[in-house]
């Protein structure tokens, strides 16, 4: 890898004057990502600022019908925490099947969504679920922050403090794993809510996650997996490689839907 300057801080503050004063800085979380790609010389920071000591990016709580999790929280934390299990089941069993158990307790949810892979698990229920994502600056509704491929709203000195997740009435999350990874050829979550039916796809889509809104009205108006039949996403747009087609990815959505709303019922 490249030369860079080490930051360790122990307060989000510091993290973002570090971020701030940095020529060309990246955050570290867990480092599932950028760790290899720095091996790999893809990226040459001229900052390296590592959140593991920022406490105050840790945990999880309940906060007004919401779920609040820390951007420092690991996978394996969401998944074996009561309060997830309680309050939104279908994240807890969402963030156990992610990757590995040394994936598991290394990466956090904020350096996931942050990170916006288009193959990973908890974009697909930041959107599903409409959560917020709060930052050291403001508040992110989740449908304005993802906005491509390994893009998002963040600015160059923001970084995901907590996010939000509104409980749903009912949820559930069911994926299509690539065999070695665990990341998601497909993935759909379905998600009932005060505010109507939400469907979010990872895996899929060549601009990364996004919501399937012919499927959302049909299940609004009948919340059932045979209120998705005849419903066809389109192949274009999404991707094809060497693990599954365009195609198949298309069919795979519907199959996908149709077991999510099952095990919402």
């Amino acid at each position: 890898m490249y030369a860079f300057d080490y930051h360790q801080p122990a307060s989000v503050a510091d993290a973002a004057a570090a971020l701030a004063a940095a020529a060309d800085g990246k955050l570290v979380a867990g480092g599932m990502t950028l760790i290899p790609t720095l091996k790999q010389r893809l990226a040459s920071p001229s900052d390296l600022i590592d959140l593991a000591r920022v406490d105050e990016l840790k945990g999880i709580g309940e906060e007004s019908g919401s779920l609040v999790i820390g951007a420092m929280t690991c996978h394996a934390d969401v998944a074996a925490s009561d309060i997830v299990r309680r309050s939104i089941p279908a994240l807890a069993r969402l963030a156990g099947g992610i990757g590995d158990p040394q994936v598991r307790n290394r990466g956090t949810i904020g350096g996931s969504v942050a990170n916006n892979d288009p193959a990973a698990d908890y974009p697909a229920a930041v959107l599903g679920l409409g959560a917020t994502i709060r930052t050291n600056k403001r508040d992110i509704a989740a449908d304005d922050f993802f906005q491509g491929m390994f893009t998002t709203a963040l600015e160059p000195d923001e970084l995901i403090t907590r996010i939000a997740f509104p409980v749903p009435q009912a949820a559930a999350y069911v994926k299509f794993p690539n065999p070695a990874s665990r990341y998601a050829v497909v993935g759909v979550l379905v998600a009932k809510t005060g505010g109507g039916v939400r469907v979010a796809i990872t895996g899929a889509g060549a601009d990364g996650v996004f919501r399937a809104t012919e499927m959302e009205q049909a299940l609004s108006a009948d919340f059932s997996p045979k209120a998705l039949d005849g419903i066809a996403i389109p192949s274009d747009g999404l991707n094809g490689d060497i693990h599954a087609s365009s195609e198949y990815r298309a069919h795979l959505i519907g199959v996908m839907a149709k077991r999510a709303v099952a095990a919402c019922v």
